[in-house]
């Protein structure tokens, strides 16, 4: 995680659970929008903003392996990083920890694109630059 950014905690929920207290597998997805919600808004960039400004985001695909399973009453740390943009597309990483940062549960990505409210898509490098440099510097900075 850089610098410039605080973690991203999640306590688990009992209704995230299933019998045996374990994380369902779906869950995991709704963490990955809920740091990567909190990543654009550490970023100065939330969300609301964004869908005001005219783009939208939608969710192309998400990937997710599962390492070691997460129980009921656990807190994560979720990692969020922009690692692909071409200023049209971007793949967002995840990487999902115990509290301590000594166990990886959970790592996987999801691949997103901007599109205009016609849902049409959207090079954002005019119309967006400070948004267009942001995701710039930070795929410079993660490599």
């Amino acid at each position: 995680m850089t610098e410039d950014m605080r973690p991203y905690y999640h306590k688990v929920q009992y209704y995230e659970t299933d019998m045996m207290q374990i994380v369902h597998h779906s869950n995991y997805i709704r963490w990955f929008e809920e740091a990567r919600l909190d990543y654009l808004e550490q970023a100065h960039f939330p969300y609301a903003e964004i869908e005001a400004r005219g783009f939208l985001i939608p969710v192309l695909g998400v990937e997710c392996q599962y390492r070691k399973a997460v129980h009921f009453g656990e807190t994560v740390l979720i990692e969020t990083e922009i690692t692909k943009f071409n200023g049209l597309k971007f793949t967002v990483s995840y990487q999902i920890y115990d509290k301590e940062h000594q166990v990886l549960h959970t790592q996987g990505s999801t691949k997103h694109c901007f599109l205009d409210q016609e849902f049409r898509p959207v090079f954002i490098k005019r119309k967006a630059p400070d948004l267009y440099e942001y995701f710039t510097h930070k795929i410079l900075h993660n490599r």
